[in-house]
Formats: structure tokens, C-alpha cells, sequence
């Protein structure tokens, strides 16, 4: 296709759905209201909708009172019986796809539906409003004179019962119309490839000849890709390898820590990074600004949003609130309503309202703690099952302990270092520390993903405190003793970093007492 035609398309929608996001956001209260009608109604016939009455729910006030506030192990019976191709159950045309991920209490990986309503109205449309956003703040743009390097997942999709279920990335690749496959690369037999050190170098090998002119991805797995690129090329950044490159497009993961790496890689200060807020549960948000970190809430795309602050989070006091609500500065947990069939469905992050005209965000996190600076969601749940696993396996008895990444450097993988303290040590910590790596790639699909050939995270390193080196630090921060907890996940180093300074050493291998 012509890059002049594709340009005067590209020109007539963006300016229709820029004055659409316009109307979203002098009028936001008002479009969600509508949209929250328009999906009782659509679903009043499931069994949901009769569960609930939806016939008779008219507005917000009766929909909070009756339709309670759930999570996936509530949902996950009915999530079986639609995977097992049962219909009409939470939304009225059939699940045909659901998204794998991790981050269950109870099971190693979820199943998130993803409606034909969801691929179109939301992460489809998504794709195309943040293209319209970027081109509309930057007119000079060539963007189409070249393709998209797109990063997927590594999941093949999966066929069972009628219904097929992967990672969201690879069920959007194997969707997308053809346009967006013209417009990208790799082909999608490439991206579609379940192994992903097969697939990162066929990647490099398709690409690097391709006219690149934008990037989309997770970081960590972008940044082992890119640096690839080089290493197979011989080149010193990027931009000899394909001049046009002006974009990358990014979300999953905090950008913060790969943001001095990717400069070095992507040495010109006019090059743009774009963040996005998605999830299988749907796509939230994204940035609408040159060079700005927050992300513009996307209304009209088929979600409803509640919100609950998270000072009540959890507590019988707990309270949830509808957007019109919300106020700046204070942190919220998101509840949605969907159009692929979740109800007041809690998604487990937390974001943090920088503006309320428009409404834009921030996401600060999640509800509970965790470690997922390269997307492997690991929970503390995972962790305390993991733990115990290798603990008994060694016959060791463990007291505390607490966990950070181990930040990507250049061309060194990732990892998580572990500070254990033991009231009855291993006695082989190298055993106890490959017991816990596999007991955490057995209950986290996401980490086994990452930790897959050392592609993207080393084994985790793993420290013996010193004797009451956790209580010291509870007692340096006045928190011994009433429901003060150590800390036991973090995505930032800040806690592994004192705890190593407590213990009196100038490096973290001579706390170790092996």
C-alpha cells in the first residue's frame, strides 16, 4: 500500500477519533454512566443478569448495592465452565479466548475471558488511539515509512474444548487484521513461537533488515532483544541499525529502571517512549503526552472503573467508589466491569490519580506485595509456598526474610536477590537455592517463563542474615512488636539495600555466614 494513501487514511481517522477522546473528556462521568448501561443491558439475559436482576438495575446506586465486589477464585467456576465451552454465563456471545496469567493465591496460573467485544472495543482500539495520540503530538512524524517491531509473549496459543487460551500478546497477534500485520514485524509465525531463545534470534534474523521506524514491547524482554540486535549486527546503537527508529511503546513493567539503558542503546534525545497501562483484563490506559509519565484514563473502550482507597482496602470499612469520586494524590485499587463478562471484578493494582480534568494516572502497584520488574508477578504467596518447599527438602528452618530484583546491567540478565534469615540454616545454600528456584517456576508460570534458558533472569542469589538482622532493622524504624511486618517483596531495592548496610559490610557477600 502506498505510504501516501496509508498516510490520508491514517489522517482522516485520527482527526474523527481525537474529537471523540475530546468528548470523553469534557463529558466522563457521562460516558461511563452510558457505558454501564449499555453492558447491563447487553448481559441482562446471562445468568448473571438474572442472578442479579440486571432487568431492574437503572443506574449506579442499585448496581453497588447489588452485584458484589469479587475476585478471580470467585469467578474461577464459572471461568472453567466457559473454557469447557459453555455460553451465555457472564456475556451473551461465546468466550472463544481466554488470557493466561499468573498471580493467584490458589493456582499457578488464571484465565482472564477475552470476548470478541473486548479485541475490538478495547485492546484493539487501544493499538489505534495511541498511534492517533502520538501522531497528533508529533505531526512531523514518519512513523509509516516503516514497520513496527512488535514483542509478544512467548506462549503458542492453546486449543481445547472449542476455546483457545495463551498469552494476551500472542491471542492479539493471531487476531489482528491484516492491515496491523502489513504494518509490523516479525511475521506472526515468528511471534507466535513458543521458545523463546529459537524466537529471539529469528526475531533478530527477520528484522534487522525491515525498515523499523517504532518499537512495542515489554522492557525486559525488549532490552534482551535489542542487545541481540546489536551483538549480531556489530553496530553501536540502534539507530545504525534502522535510521527511522523514533518510537517505542512500552508497558508491563516500571520503565525506571531500563530507562539509563535504553538511552544508551537509543542514543538521540528526540527519540520518544510512549508507556501503556494493559493487562488481559483489558487496556486502561495510556500516555497522550510528548515526555510525560502520566497516562490518560481511556473511557469509552467498553470498562467501567471503581475504585476503592486503599486506606480501607480490605477492612470492613472498606470503601468503593465510582470515578466521579476520585480525588488526586491518594491511592486507589481498581475495580472494573467489563465488556467480556467480568462484574466489580478486583484486578489487584493500584494507580494513583494525577488529574481528574482530564483524568490521568499513575500506577503505583499492587494490592498486595510483589516483585515484577520483568513481568513475572510473583507474589507473596508464591514466595511463602515456594519457600517452605525448599526449606523442608533441606531440613532448615527459616526465620525472615525479604526480596528485591537484581536490575538488568548492559548485557547482564536479571535476577532476584534473597536476604534469609535461618533459625536452623541449609547445609548446602547452593541446594536450598535451586530448590527454591524450582519450587517458584512450579507455582509462577510467569517466572518460569522468564527463568526459561536464562533468558531473562538468572538464578536468584540468595543471602544468610546474621542473627536478628530483621528485628535490628524493625527496631531502627520504630516498628517492633503490634502487626509491623518485614517487608517481603519489594520492586524496589530500597529494603535489601539497608538490610545489606545494616549488617556492617560494604558488599552484599560479606554478609553472607555460609
Amino acid at each position: 500500500m502506498p505510504i501516501p494513501l496509508v498516510n490520508s487514511i491514517a489522517s482522516w481517522f485520527l482527526k474523527k477519533r481525537i474529537h471523540q477522546m475530546e468528548l470523553f473528556m469534557k463529558y466522563p462521568n457521562e460516558v461511563q454512566s452510558e457505558l454501564l448501561r449499555n453492558l447491563i443491558a447487553t448481559a441482562k439475559n446471562t445468568e448473571v443478569g438474572k442472578r442479579y436482576d440486571f432487568s431492574s438495575i437503572h443506574n449506579y446506586k442499585t448496581f453497588a448495592e447489588r452485584i458484589p465486589v469479587k475476585k478471580y477464585e470467585d469467578y474461577e467456576a464459572d471461568i472453567e465452565r466457559s473454557r469447557k465451552g459453555e455460553t451465555n454465563i457472564f456475556w451473551p456471545s461465546p468466550i472463544k479466548w481466554f488470557a493466561k496469567s499468573s498471580g493467584t493465591t490458589n493456582a499457578k496460573s488464571k484465565f482472564i475471558p477475552v470476548s470478541d467485544d473486548s479485541l475490538e472495543d478495547c485492546h484493539y482500539a487501544a493499538g489505534k488511539d495511541l498511534l492517533c495520540m502520538y501522531l497528533n503530538n508529533n505531526p512531523q512524524s514518519q512513523l509509516f515509512t516503516g514497520k513496527s517491531l512488535r514483542l509478544g509473549g512467548s506462549k503458542e496459543i492453546y486449543r481445547n474444548n472449542g476455546t483457545s487460551y495463551g498469552d494476551l500478546s500472542a491471542i492479539l497477534i493471531d487476531n489482528m487484521p491484516f492491515w496491523a500485520e502489513f504494518s509490523s514485524t516479525p511475521r506472526n509465525e515468528v511471534s507466535l513461537m513458543n521458545d523463546w531463545e529459537i524466537k529471539m534470534q529469528a526475531i533478530v534474523n527477520e528484522t534487522i533488515n525491515e525498515k523499523v521506524s517504532s518499537l512495542a514491547g515489554v522492557p525486559s524482554w525488549m532490552l534482551a532483544l535489542l542487545n541481540n540486535v546489536l551483538e549480531t549486527t556489530k553496530a553501536t546503537n540502534l539507530f545504525e541499525v534502522w535510521p527511522n527508529l523514533e518510537v517505542y511503546f512500552h508497558g508491563g513493567v516500571n520503565f525506571e529502571p531500563y530507562t539509563q539503558q535504553y538511552q544508551k542503546l537509543l542514543p538521540r534525545d528526540n527519540f520518544r517512549y510512549y508507556e501503556i497501562y494493559n493487562a488481559s483484563e483489558g487496556f486502561f490506559a495510556c500516555q497522550d503526552q510528548n515526555s510525560s509519565k502520566e497516562l490518560l484514563l481511556m473511557l469509552d473502550y467498553g470498562i467501567f472503573y471503581e475504585f476503592i482507597p486503599m486506606d480501607t482496602y480490605g477492612s470492613q470499612d472498606e470503601k468503593i467508589i465510582p470515578l466521579s469520586e476520585v480525588s488526586t494524590g491518594v491511592n486507589y485499587a481498581i475495580v472494573i466491569t467489563t465488556n467480556a463478562g467480568l462484574w466489580r471484578y478486583k484486578i489487584g493494582d493500584t494507580v494513583r490519580f494525577t488529574s481528574t480534568s482530564p483524568y490521568r494516572i499513575k500506577v503505583s502497584g499492587r494490592t498486595k506485595h510483589h516483585i515484577n520488574a520483568f513481568g513475572e508477578e510473583l507474589i507473596i504467596e508464591n514466595a511463602e509456598i515456594a519457600l517452605k518447599k525448599a526449606a523442608n527438602l533441606n531440613n532448615c528452618e527459616i526465620v525472615d526474610y525479604t526480596a528485591a530484583p537484581i536490575f538488568m546491567e548492559g548485557k547482564e540478565k536479571g535476577a532476584h536477590e534473597w536476604i534469609i534469615e535461618f533459625k536452623t540454616p541449609p547445609n548446602n545454600m547452593e541446594h536450598f537455592k535451586i530448590e527454591l528456584d524450582k519450587a517458584l517456576q512450579e507455582i509462577n508460570s510467569d517466572y518460569e517463563a522468564k527463568r526459561y534458558n536464562n533468558m531473562t533472569l538468572n538464578l536468584p542469589t540468595v543471602h544468610q542474615a546474621r542473627e536478628k538482622l530483621f528485628y535490628d532493622w524493625l527496631k531502627k524504624h520504630d516498628k517492633v512488636g503490634g502487626q509491623h511486618k518485614i517487608p517481603r517483596l519489594s520492586n524496589s531495592r530500597t529494603y535489601v539495600e539497608e538490610l545489606l548496610s545494616m549488617s556492617g559490610k560494604q558488599t552484599s557477600e560479606d554478609i553472607l555466614e555460609l
